[in-house]
């Protein structure tokens, strides 16, 4: 017996089973998929954790891995930074909010400000440069005589003192520590606000020093517990967060702003993000799917038996998945969505070949078994060549897309099967429509269909030139198109996590862009820190030794003269005091402000002294107009206003007067454990000279790093070897699916002309996919280079069936775009086009893109099926004819 005859024989038999028993068939269906659906939720979880996805036996991450074994503190953490008016402020707020975190045990496991300790707080002037120490002293020497007066009376009137010595003095310069313009214009800006119902504060720690001795902003390194059962594994945590943050917001000073960021803050942001516009595409899509099938049936009968049909494949295809890989990650639940694209394929091209058949045969059985007999081998070949382009991903060192590759291509078959089982059983007891009983007559769609089959083998050689010439300039533009592997860009650019990311990035002190290496000794990790600094594209580089100060002599000196030089002030600075009638104090400096007014010439100096008088005067009114104890609150709002940061700023500074000679043994265990440790390695960070979104850039500072040190890692390693596994991946991965597909459809063909010809839609739709890339400025990246394989599996599958089709549809008569075949393909791919149109408006930049990539696949692979082909094919099957 004949294959043709052995398989002919089968849906045969398949054809009796199904239509002879449909109740027992869909009964034995649904009993089953019952039991996958307890399986698959018994046993199949979602793992969102993305560190081993790429290469997990490849050196860079061994590296990495020996780096978070060896300095695990900071690993997987989320990064919050803290802004808020003054860096007086700022400093309060991240204290307090590190207390309430690290007080949560339930969702963290640690939560610590860097380099804000006791040690810091005693020696943080000794890790100043000698000159910024000597300007700080300077600043102090003027700043002497006003801090001695505050001092002896902390209060309205005793500020408001300072202000009338000081424009009365022939020396301004003994009264108050900056220029006196500059400060009275600060302190009516913020008199204005206070006046007016705000709430702020004048910062004296920017007012004493040219260049703060810290931060402008503040920064917690937290360390959140994950539950990698959720789809955002450390969601609850960062809620926290956000709670502690409400909790910190104090009613009576300046709103304090906490951007969540870092690594798993990232993370969070990109899932929530991915959730979001993927759940609004979905809705989008099932909607736009319902549209097309309504549209192609004219049914909604057969429109439920393929939903119904679909969600029975997708029920065996999720058991399967718990079965295989028992854990999706992130790119292999795209599986999901790729069955649903290809899968409905199935279901519409037997149910328009069912429609077809129906007004050939008076009885619908009879219109089923031709149904079933003569899709099924076709069906069976596409799947067979589409999951072998989908299973050309599994060997690749790229487990999120090999495990894609493996759930994808085996789910084809699970889907097929559920198809020519299922559908044929349930469509034997729907009811068949009446108005499919008789041959449809002749409309305006159908004569305009006709008129555009003729079009492509009627100018069958224009457009093979054409196609030719259009080939040729997408070869040069697929030369230029663009790759982006940095995960920052495929993310929402809106994110509170990227937006602080990015200004992160800015500032060459926070950027978190920065290769790492480890010394396995001290005189290693000297000698590679040398080498390291003389580096082109390296900036600095910071090392365990970088804390032990240089100079601490000439420093120390320069200490000891600031401590003696405040006084008393030094040791402890006195506790603001109520000020129960600032008004007398108010009054004086009115008057002095309006006898100095007119001999004034500067015009500066004459707008700021009007401003202050007007904020002063307006300061009066409110007092005369608020009653007890209202009155005494808005005291105290402008006492704390002008002065409330001082008493903290002096304390600060009294504490640093305490530095002592620090040697590397002198260092807290904290500090220790960040560069050194406990097996002894040493930690040297790299930071970068240059702009790192800049694809050269990265590549020349990693390239370089690498030269001397091969075990460098950190987040540009991570990027960059990434990008490069990625690559070499899906390379490896299409050359094979490629040659593979080939193969076996020269094997079940036997013509290499047909082989050809089914391969010419997949080329070059390919080829017009990645030039449309190129002019729409879209870089393949970690998201849209997933939609190679789906659009791989799409334009085998269009090839074989219009070549099938084409052998008996070569007359310009015969109208190819009307068989169920042609109609099945174009609305298949648009079921397919319209699962992912819909991401293309996501706000996650991947998902848009991969969506816009597809989109695009798909409408080179319409073309390709019914333009290109036609025409080539009546050329080279006439010549071979």
């Amino acid at each position: 017996m004949s294959l043709k005859t052995r398989s002919h024989a089968i849906y045969s038999h398949l054809a009796n089973l199904t239509l002879g028993h449909p109740i027992a068939v869909l009964s034995i269906v649904v009993i089953l998929s019952i039991f996958a659906l307890q399986y698959t939720v018994g046993h199949l979880s979602i793992n969102t954790d993305t560190e081993e996805l790429i290469a997990p036996d490849a050196p860079f991450q061994q590296n990495r891995r020996n780096y978070e074994k060896a300095f695990s503190q900071d690993m997987h953490t989320l990064l919050l930074v803290v802004e808020s008016a003054t860096p007086e402020l700022t400093k309060a707020a991240t204290k307090r909010l590190q207390r309430l975190l690290s007080a949560n045990k339930h969702d963290f496991d640690l939560a610590y400000i860097p380099n804000d300790n006791a040690f810091f707080r005693q020696n943080g002037l000794l890790y100043l440069d000698t000159d910024e120490l000597q300007t700080l002293s300077t600043n102090l020497s003027l700043a002497q005589p006003f801090i001695g007066r505050i001092a002896q009376q902390p209060n309205l009137t005793g500020f408001f003192s300072i202000f009338d010595d000081a424009l009365t003095s022939s020396d301004q310069t003994q009264v108050v520590p900056i220029d006196l313009t500059s400060l009275i214009n600060k302190v009516a800006q913020a008199l204005h606000k206070a006046v007016n119902g705000e709430n702020a504060l004048l910062s004296w720690e920017s007012l004493i020093s040219d260049k703060k001795v810290h931060s402008g902003n503040g920064f917690i390194v937290v360390s959140p517990k994950f539950d990698y059962s959720k789809i955002r594994p450390a969601e609850t945590a960062i809620g926290s967060i956000h709670k502690a943050i409400a909790q910190i917001q104090d009613s009576n000073l300046p709103s304090v702003t906490v951007w969540v960021t870092g690594e798993v803050g990232l993370e969070d942001d990109e899932l929530s993000g991915m959730s979001t516009g993927t759940f609004t595409a979905s809705i989008f899509s099932i909607v736009l799917v319902l549209f097309i099938l309504l549209i192609a049936y004219r049914s909604i009968l057969l429109t439920i038996a393929t939903l119904m049909t679909l969600a029975l494949g997708m029920l065996f295809c999720g058991a399967f998945a718990a079965f295989a890989v028992q854990e999706l990650n992130l790119i292999s639940v795209a599986f999901a969505v790729s069955n649903i694209g290809l899968g409905v394929e199935y279901a519409i091209h037997f149910c328009l070949r069912y429609r077809d058949n129906l007004t050939h045969h008076v009885h619908k059985e009879l219109a089923l078994r031709s149904t079933l007999r003569s899709t099924a081998p076709s069906l069976l070949l596409c799947a067979g060549t589409t999951s072998i382009g989908l299973y050309a991903f599994i060997p690749t060192d790229y487990k999120g897309v090999s495990e894609l590759g493996l759930l994808a291509g085996t789910s084809l078959f699970i889907c097929l099967l559920i198809t020519l089982i299922a559908l044929p059983a349930l469509l034997k007891m729907l009811p068949a429509p009446a108005k499919f009983e008789k041959a449809e007559e002749q409309n305006g769609l159908a004569k305009l269909s006709e008129k555009l089959a003729i079009l492509p083998l009627h100018y069958a050689k224009q457009i093979s030139v054409a196609t030719f010439v259009v080939a040729v300039i997408s070869i040069v533009l697929t030369l230029n198109v663009e790759t982006d592997f940095n995960p920052i860009n495929l993310r929402d650019p809106n994110t509170e996590s990227v937006i602080a990311f990015k200004n992160l990035m800015k500032d060459k002190e926070t950027t978190p862009m920065t290769l790492t290496v480890m010394a396995k000794d001290e005189h290693s990790a000297k000698a590679l820190q040398q080498k390291l600094s003389t580096l082109h594209s390296v900036d600095k580089t910071i090392s365990l030794f970088d804390f032990q100060p240089t100079a601490q002599d000439d420093k120390l000196a320069l200490i000891d003269e600031m401590g003696l030089m405040l006084g008393a002030q030094a040791q402890r600075f006195p506790a603001l005091k109520p000020d129960t009638d600032p008004i007398p104090g108010i009054n004086r400096l009115i008057k002095t402000i309006d006898t100095i007014l007119p001999e004034k010439t500067d015009a500066d100096q004459r707008a700021a002294l009007t401003h202050f008088k007007q904020e002063l005067q307006d300061i009066l009114i409110e007092l005369d107009a608020r009653q007890q104890p209202d009155r005494r609150l808005f005291i105290e709002k402008i006492q704390t206003t002008l002065l409330g940061t001082l008493p903290s700023v002096m304390n600060e500074l009294s504490d640093s007067f305490n530095a002592r000679e620090i040697t590397l043994v002198d260092l807290p265990a904290d500090i220790k454990d960040k560069w050194l440790s406990k097996d002894g390695w040493y930690r040297i960070q790299i930071l970068p000279k240059k702009d790192l979104n800049d694809l050269a850039s990265l590549e020349e500072f990693i390239t370089e790093v690498q030269s001397i040190a091969p075990e460098t890692t950190d987040l540009p390693v991570m990027y960059w070897e990434s990008m490069k596994e990625v690559i070499a991946a899906f390379q490896q991965a299409i050359v094979i699916a490629l040659i593979t597909i080939a193969l076996l459809l020269f094997a079940m063909r036997r013509n290499i002309i047909d082989t050809a010809l089914v391969m010419t839609p997949l080329i070059l739709a390919g080829l017009f996919t990645m030039a449309s890339a190129v002019i729409t400025n879209t870089p393949i990246n970690f998201a849209n280079i997933i939609a190679l394989p789906l659009l791989l599996g799409l334009g085998v599958d269009n090839g074989i069936h219009m070549v099938e089709k084409l052998h008996h549809s070569l007359s310009e008569e015969q109208n190819i775009y009307q068989s169920s075949t042609a109609r099945a393909m174009f609305y298949g791919a648009l079921t397919t086009a319209s699962s992912f149109a819909g991401l293309a408006f996501s706000p996650h930049q991947g998902i848009a893109s991969m969506g816009l990539i597809i989109t695009m696949g798909i409408f080179w692979i319409m073309v390709s099926t019914f333009v290109i082909l036609p025409a080539l094919s009546k050329l080279v099957l006439r010549v071979r004819g």
